[in-house]
């Protein structure tokens, strides 16, 4: 049973939290109820997947210290999380119904996350920036 991990939950960084809090507005105050669980069997389940959500969770299939280093992931995990689950927009059938009519690239939830990321990525690099000289971690 060693090889077979479950995940770990990890905790966001305050630095990370705080920027990402600025990007979301008003959806970042349910940043707090984000879990971020690493090495995740369930993402690992998801073939290729760095990555995947469902509501107030993000499943990583790799370590939190990997994606707290990408910004673009973060923004584009967290806008599938704050932005699409959360309101209820997504769900896991309606996200399997898009795959199917536009494939994976061209999904409309995965379209829409990719579009927020690019939008608002040198922005949180400038927030993870100025707060790691200010002394955060």
């Amino acid at each position: 049973m060693n090889g077979l991990r479950l995940g770990r939950k990890v905790a966001l960084p305050p630095a990370i939290r705080a920027g990402l809090e600025r990007i979301f507005g008003d959806a970042g105050a349910a940043i707090a109820q984000v879990a971020i669980i690493e090495h995740s069997l369930f993402a690992r389940l998801h073939l290729a997947a760095v990555a995947t959500t469902r509501r107030r969770r993000i499943f990583l299939s790799g370590s939190a210290e990997d994606f707290f280093g990408d910004p673009a992931l973060m923004l584009h995990e967290y806008c599938h999380v704050l932005l699409q689950w959360e309101p209820g927009a997504l769900t896991t059938p309606r996200y399997l119904r898009e795959c199917l009519r536009h494939g994976y690239w061209n999904n409309p939830y995965e379209v829409e996350a990719r579009t927020f990321a690019q939008r608002h990525l040198s922005r949180l690099r400038q927030l993870l920036s100025s707060g790691n000289e200010a002394g955060a971690p």
